[in-house]
Parts: C-alpha cells; structure tokens; sequence
C-alpha cells in the first residue's frame, strides 16, 4: 500500500495492525468506522510481519510515514523491547498493543487493561469500585489487566492460576499499586479460590481449546457478572459453564476489542469515538460469520 497523495488534497495519516498471522483482524473495520464518525483523516491497513522481522517491518512502516499501529500476536513482548519509551500501563503490563511514532521516537502504550474496565463498566454496567474480582490466569492477558482493574478499586481483587507460582508472581509484581488504592490483592492455585466474588473475569486462553478453569462451588456471588475476554458468534464454554455455576449474568470479550481499540484512537487522534455502533456492528458481522 503507498502513501502517495493526489495533488491538492494533503496527507492521510497511515496506521496498521501487524500481527502474524493478522488477516482474521477486525481492527481496520473499526478504526475505519472511528474514522468516519470522528471525521479523521487516515487510512489503517492489515500489515503482515514475518516472525523473524517484526522490529525490521516497523522500521519500513515508520520509514513511509506511518504516525502508529496496533499490535497483535506474537509481537507484544518485542513491540515492548522496541519502544523508546514506555507508558506507566505499558510498563506494568510488560507488553505494548499500541504505537505512536512521532519526533520523539517509538512510544509503547498498552490498552488492552483499560479496555477491558471500560467495557465492564460502560456497556455492561458494572462498576468494579468496592465490588469482589476473581481473574482467572496469570499471563499476558492478565498482567495487561492488573493495573486498570487496580485503579477501578475494588475490594478486592483475587488471582487464580493452574500454577499457583505464577499467581502469587503476580501478585508480588502489583502488591505496590494495590496498597496506593486500597485494593485486598492476593492469588493462588484453582483450589485455593474464596466463595463469592461480584466479577469473575476469564483471562486464560481455556475457551479455545473447550477448557474451563475448576474452580470451586460457590465461586459466584448473587448476582455475578462472568467475562471471557475470549469472544465468538456463540457463547464461550467458559460463559455457559458460568451461569450453570451461578454466573447471574456472561459477557464475552468483543467489547473489550472495541474499547481497547477506541483508547488507541484516542491516543493516537486526540479524540474519543463512541463505540456502541462499532460494537453492534461487529457483533452483527460475527454472527453472519458464525
């Protein structure tokens, strides 16, 4: 894809999500929608990395006057090595979704986490303040979402992980951030999970292998909101397990792939797009898939 500009009409500002492998990715569906309601200026391309060349692919994309990408699977971790500066969610998630290319150099920024409490607490109606959260997993996902969970307050925030080790890793890693808000943060292996927890949020990747974390009876409060971060045109495994075990209520993960996506646009633009038609948009367009 070039950058050329016909004569009389100034730049359009180039963006991508780069990813391997990344033609599966929604991204250019919504940000063109952002786009057209914010009325931005830009184009935003799918843009393929070999595995062994993701730093090489971002150099070229800056190189034809690229202002930023979305970054997927698996280059989080080197998006994150890469930058010349990090965000304080970047930092605390260890991985960057998100880059701005300006003067200053490469910025890694992480949306995942925000878009994650800005799903639960604005489409779903949930507010997170003084309530109980169970966060089922301990990698990537999880540690992405640490830091915004923290900051919207709740009680308490428990988390849960086939190895214990790598929970109570997790745990130490955010202990700080928990005292500064007032958080009770701990974590442990399936069987080691309290009864009673408002939100139950389903980091692991257990969805798309049919799997279910074990935990046990009781897990679910009166009135329990159960999110997979993991979304389909169907129900996940993980939310039809949850209301079986006491779940009041499931959500899947697209609203948090809309929301991440609307704070990296708002990073990038300066602007906020409302995300409620992007969302039933996609939805709409994941069911005729399904």
């Amino acid at each position: 894809m070039t950058n050329q500009t016909p004569a009389g009409e100034s730049p359009t500002d180039r963006y991508a999500v780069i990813g391997h492998p990344v033609e599966h990715s929604q991204s250019p569906f919504i940000h063109a929608a952002f786009a057209r309601e914010t009325g931005q200026r830009l184009t935003y391309e799918r843009l393929l990395a070999p595995l062994d060349a993701f730093a090489a692919t971002v150099r070229v994309f800056i190189e034809q006057g690229a202002r930023g990408a979305n970054v997927t699977v698996p280059f989080k971790l080197e998006a994150h090595a890469l930058a010349d500066r990090l965000t304080e969610r970047a930092q605390a998630a260890g991985a960057v979704n998100t880059l701005v290319f300006d003067a200053r150099g490469i910025t890694g920024d992480n949306t995942d986490g925000v878009g994650l409490v800005r799903d639960i607490e604005g489409p779903l109606g949930v507010s997170i303040a003084g309530r109980r959260v169970l966060l089922l997993g301990a990698g990537g996902a999880s540690r992405g979402a640490m830091l915004p969970l923290i900051e919207a307050k709740p009680a308490s925030l428990f988390v849960a992980n086939r190895t214990a080790a790598r929970a109570d890793e997790l745990v130490a890693r955010f202990a700080d951030a928990a005292s500064r808000h007032h958080v009770a943060l701990a974590g442990g292996g399936w069987t080691s999970v309290p009864q009673g927890f408002d939100v139950v949020i389903n980091a692991t990747a257990g969805s798309l292998q049919g799997e279910v974390p074990p935990l046990p009876a009781g897990t679910y409060a009166a009135g329990s909101l159960a999110y997979d971060m993991m979304y389909g045109a169907q129900p996940t495994v993980f939310m039809s397990h949850a209301l079986s075990a006491g779940a009041a209520r499931t959500a899947d993960g697209l609203g948090m792939l809309v929301e991440q996506a609307a704070e990296a646009f708002a990073v990038w633009r300066g602007v906020r797009p409302s995300t409620d038609t992007v969302r039933a948009a996609l939805r709409a367009r994941l069911n005729a898939k399904g």
